[in-house]
């Protein structure tokens, strides 16, 4: 396929389609994106859509698509389109051949969700030390269970002092660092090229070094993206690898983690407990066996979600743009080779 000449039209000859439907009410996007947008360029034709329905009438004449997903049989008819704004950090579902080599700008709203997914992380990781998710089952239970709670193989422990690795080191993992060197940790970060800003690390590591790297680790946080490479990253051999009595969180995507392999790792009391706000397959299916894995702590993948998240969607599209029709290069633009 050859790819799209991008010849940036003024405000008033661009349309804008704008559809994101999901079950999940907070994923979707709210009317005020589209307001703030035709508040700012009047003349643009801006179109908000709450479900995918007229979605094939609609993105044939459109320039610029903001949405979640858009699948290869819908890309194929949008002739005029030039650039898609990824309202989902992860835009693997977007990586497919006729996309790739179309020349169609694709960007994505990296470092939105950084405070909130970073201050999740926080709270699994002060959970699984302080062992919160079976504290609230005796509460449920009426049962003051001081000494039961103490008697677990997975002691009551401190998180100072102890050494968090953070595998894919971009700005959650950075706002994650912070964080972590405030309650006293030894952050490590993993990039793929062993570069970045290392303020609040003590340590900036390739991947080709995450095995060496494991065992000595306390805490693991996945904050990678999804891309082919990363699939299973986490698999048997790798968990492993990791300490004996580690604990393990997964912020990322549920396809970088072998399930069935950290269930054994749990079961056998290799890993001392884990964290999911993700999993391979979403929802959870009720006959999933990591609902009863010992010692793992699940979240629905909520970690990104917060009474902010519209707001900061909202000013991050209009920055963009700015810089569209300024005719500037775009930030948070995605390496279409890499996947991210």
């Amino acid at each position: 396929m050859l790819a799209r000449e991008t010849k940036r039209l003024s405000p008033a000859e661009t349309k804008l389609l704008v559809c994101v439907k999901h079950p999940f009410s907070e994923w979707c996007a709210k009317p005020e994106v589209a307001d703030a947008v035709r508040a700012r360029w009047p003349h643009m034709r801006v179109v908000h859509l709450p479900d995918y329905s007229r979605v094939p009438e609609e993105l044939p004449d459109a320039h610029i698509f903001v949405g979640a997903s858009l699948r290869a049989e819908q890309f194929t008819h949008a002739r005029n389109l030039q650039w898609i704004h990824s309202t989902a950090a992860g835009v693997s579902q977007l990586m497919y051949p006729e996309l790739r080599n179309s020349g169609v700008i694709v960007t994505n709203p990296s470092g939105i969700f950084s405070v909130p997914i970073a201050e999740h992380a926080m709270g699994m990781m002060l959970a699984v030390a302080r062992n919160f998710p079976d504290t609230v089952r005796y509460q449920v239970a009426a049962r003051w269970a001081q000494q039961d709670l103490w008697n677990k193989p997975q002691r009551l422990t401190e998180i100072n002092g102890s050494i968090l690795q953070i595998v894919g080191y971009g700005s959650i993992g950075r706002e994650l660092a912070k964080r972590a060197q405030a309650f006293g940790m030894r952050v490590w970060g993993v990039t793929r090229s062993g570069k970045g800003d290392a303020t609040h690390v003590e340590k900036l590591l390739p991947a080709a070094q995450l095995r060496e790297a494991l065992p000595h680790a306390d805490y693991v946080v996945i904050a990678a993206p999804e891309t082919a490479e990363t699939k299973h990253l986490f698999d048997a051999e790798l968990i492993a690898r990791m300490k004996h009595g580690a604990r393990l969180i997964n912020m990322a995507r549920g396809s970088l983690l072998d399930e069935a392999a950290l269930i054994a790792a749990l079961q056998s009391g290799a890993l001392a407990g884990a964290a999911l706000d993700v999993v391979s397959t979403e929802p959870l299916p009720a006959d999933s066996l990591l609902w009863k894995a010992p010692n793992l702590f699940l979240t629905p993948h909520i970690s990104g979600v917060s009474d902010r998240l519209w707001q900061r969607e909202t000013e991050l599209l209009l920055r963009l743009l700015d810089q569209w029709f300024a005719g500037k290069e775009l930030s948070n633009r995605v390496d279409l080779s890499r996947g991210y």
